[in-house]
């Protein structure tokens, strides 16, 4: 084997990854990872748990101390990570530190989802894998299931799907999958798409119109799913997706950051609900000033924690 190929690359995706022409792949960003704990400011307990060996899916298992004081069960979030499909873990210390801060101060049980990534494992596996938790999920209805914390402590009549980004996408495909194919024993009652990762062949609102640069946002998608029709296939452009009305929850909460360039398209999203025939109650938060994903880089910042605030409001409406 030339040995050159191993420092030649052979494609480049700033800030996310690097592919040499031997096939080794170099990520850059979001490649750290931290063990559960138990957190010492929140309270919140965290544990890891294998969901498929075979595929190597598991997930982030937090409960608030709050369930060592009550019986009572607590609302469901099950929570999807960015990172394009490409990056990011369920594990990086800011989804951990994230998923502490919200468990505390909503009250809630919460499933983070370790799925694929691409491109070694291209999209549609993240969707694959990501139904494959909820199934599994799913399964401890009824006191029945392998873990104790879920079967004890979790409400599945008031559950909520959520994520940042790629993991937004994500949560908008569960929530359809649940409409059309249902979850049985869940009853899934919203949704909370921050910062979508959508997108489309033709600019909207105020979009970047450069060729360039949209070039290199569908060329990314293409990457991570070299099976795509392009950047209107319906996996990234819910606008071409004749079921998006199907949704199968009664609300969705659609956060937006002004600066951020998915902006746009979080706006048309709630736009397409509306004439999608979708019945539930659409609500949009949008952060002046901010860019993408500002709530993970800055956890404390006054922005990060009204929308903190906003999310835990909408999953805690209606409960005693």
């Amino acid at each position: 084997m030339d040995s050159s190929n191993s420092t030649e690359i052979a494609h480049d995706y700033p800030p996310f990854f690097k592919i040499y022409k031997d096939g080794r792949i170099e990520r850059i960003a979001g490649i750290e990872i931290v063990p559960p704990s138990l957190d010492s400011k929140t309270g919140v307990e965290s544990k890891d748990v294998v969901i498929s060996p075979e595929t190597g899916v598991s997930a982030r298992l937090y409960i608030p101390k709050t369930t060592k004081e009550s019986q009572k069960k607590l609302p469901l979030l099950v929570y999807f990570h960015g990172g394009a499909f490409c990056i990011e873990t369920a594990f990086s210390p800011q989804y951990h530190n994230y998923l502490n801060s919200f468990v505390a101060e909503a009250n809630v049980v919460a499933v983070s989802v370790e799925y694929r990534r691409a491109p070694e494992h291209p999209v549609p596996i993240a969707y694959d894998d990501s139904w494959a938790a909820l199934k599994w999920v799913a399964s401890h209805t009824d006191g029945k299931g392998p873990d104790e914390w879920l079967k004890n402590h979790a409400d599945f009549e008031s559950v909520f799907f959520a994520g940042d980004s790629a993991g937004a996408n994500i949560a908008h495909h569960m929530g359809l999958r649940v409409g059309l194919e249902g979850l049985a024993g869940v009853k899934l009652d919203g949704i909370v798409l921050v910062h979508s990762y959508f997108w489309g062949k033709e600019p909207i609102g105020g979009e970047d119109t450069d060729a360039e640069k949209r070039g290199k946002v569908e060329a990314l998608w293409r990457f991570t799913c070299p099976a795509t029709s392009g950047a209107d296939d319906p996996y990234i452009n819910p606008g071409t997706d004749p079921k998006l009305g199907s949704l199968g929850c009664k609300r969705v909460l659609i956060c937006v950051a002004e600066k951020d360039m998915l902006n746009d398209r979080g706006w048309y999203y709630s736009e397409l609900l509306g004439k999608s025939g979708y019945r539930g109650v659409v609500e949009v938060m949008e952060a002046k000033g901010e860019d993408h994903v500002f709530h993970l880089m800055n956890s404390t910042c006054e922005n990060s924690v009204a929308l903190l605030k906003r999310i835990v409001s909408f999953i805690n409406l209606g409960q005693a």
